[in-house]
């Protein structure tokens, strides 16, 4: 069993026709997935990859039957595609786009969490992938296999490596997600740990933090609260300089909070066993296991 998409999901591309939007909705299509249209506005009735363009969502929605969304466009216009999305009733909306003014995403968050009953996943996110049914997104297919570990990261990066680590090792992800790393996303930790938990399929959860924000911390008491499935962690970021951005605009460490040390001596703290190097999970999750 897999969370949030699954091989009967339906997908739109918005922003198909730009370079982003074309390369991985051919990707997506090769790993199986149900791209089924794309919009571009004003370049409707063309044709990417054998999958017909619209001008807007509503347009493709009234000939298919959309229930996933994944955003290519641009910055300045990611507000105004996600809205469109959820106001056409989308179920999941995946935002790939970096970049997106934090004005922009306030409002998004506040319209989205409190006016619809979509899922918004992202911005600045590789996207969701439940191996072997389906994948949404920039997550490189070949590095998953089929298997019953839930991941869910606010890097991507680190995701693939700590994935493809433990599928070496023979151990299979039931589904994947990565959150974003921006300070606001739509989508957090113990939205998707909850999934996880109430999953029959899914054995291990595997949280992949970094440094900067609270996030992590929230988790972990969720996770001593709350969730009954067994839980590993890994948290970027152990040597890096406190008040430095470092990659994602959430990954930035303030005083004596928000450190990778903090994070980990919390999650230890809730029963969280936590990694110090990537390489390491795959042993973590054989033993959790």
């Amino acid at each position: 069993m897999s969370i949030l998409i699954d091989s009967s999901s339906n997908i739109l591309v918005q922003g198909i026709t730009g370079g982003e939007g074309k390369f991985h909705s051919k990707q997506m299509r090769r790993y199986g997935t149900n791209v089924l249209a794309g919009v571009t506005p004003g370049k409707g009735g063309k044709e990417v990859e054998g999958v017909p363009v619209y001008n807007s969502v509503r347009g493709a929605c009234s000939e298919h039957p959309i229930d996933t969304s994944v955003i290519f466009v641009p910055a300045g216009f990611a507000k105004d595609a996600i809205l469109e999305a959820v106001d056409n009733g989308i179920e999941l909306v995946v935002c790939i786009t970096e970049n997106i003014p934090v004005h922009d995403m306030t409002e998004v968050y506040h319209y989205v969490n409190n006016y619809t009953d979509s899922r918004l996943i992202g911005p600045n996110c590789p996207g969701v992938i439940s191996p072997g049914e389906s994948k949404v997104g920039i997550m490189p297919g070949d590095v998953f296999k089929e298997g019953r570990i839930g991941i869910v990261s606010r890097s991507g990066t680190l995701t693939y490596e700590i994935s493809s680590a433990m599928t070496d090792r023979g151990l299979g992800q039931s589904t994947v997600v990565g959150i974003g790393g921006d300070r606001i996303v739509g989508t957090n930790f113990v939205d998707v740990i909850a999934d996880f938990d109430r999953d029959d399929e899914t054995d291990l959860i595997v949280l992949v933090g970094e440094i900067g924000g609270s996030e992590e911390e929230a988790a972990a008491e969720y996770i001593a609260r709350s969730v009954s499935t067994p839980t590993i962690a890994y948290i970027a970021g152990f040597s890096a300089p406190k008040g430095k951005r470092m990659g994602h605009a959430g990954a930035i460490v303030s005083g004596e909070e928000g450190t990778a040390e903090s994070k980990a001596r919390v999650l230890e703290k809730h029963g969280v066993s936590v990694g110090r190097n990537p390489a390491e999970m795959a042993r973590l999750a054989t033993e959790a296991l």
